[in-house]
């Protein structure tokens, strides 16, 4: 079992706060693609790829958290 990277734990941090936007959210049908995205990334990381680089992943996972939690307080 391989212990996890500083950056996959945050990719998972971000998938179960991701999976919390409501689905009426205006935000919900983003969610799903950056989740969709987030997921391919773990499995090319397990099958041995080290050539991908998810920071804009993680930058657009960070986006859309604020911009739901800018809509859930207005």
């Amino acid at each position: 079992m391989k212990i996890p990277t500083t950056e996959e734990n945050l990719i998972l941090l971000l998938v179960t706060r991701l999976e919390r936007i409501p689905v009426d959210s205006y935000w919900a049908h983003r969610v799903s693609g950056v989740r969709g995205a987030f997921l391919r990334e773990f499995e090319l990381r397990e099958n041995g790829s080290q050539n991908s680089k998810p920071d804009l992943l993680i930058a657009k996972g960070f986006e859309i958290l604020k911009e739901a939690a800018k809509e859930k307080t207005q």
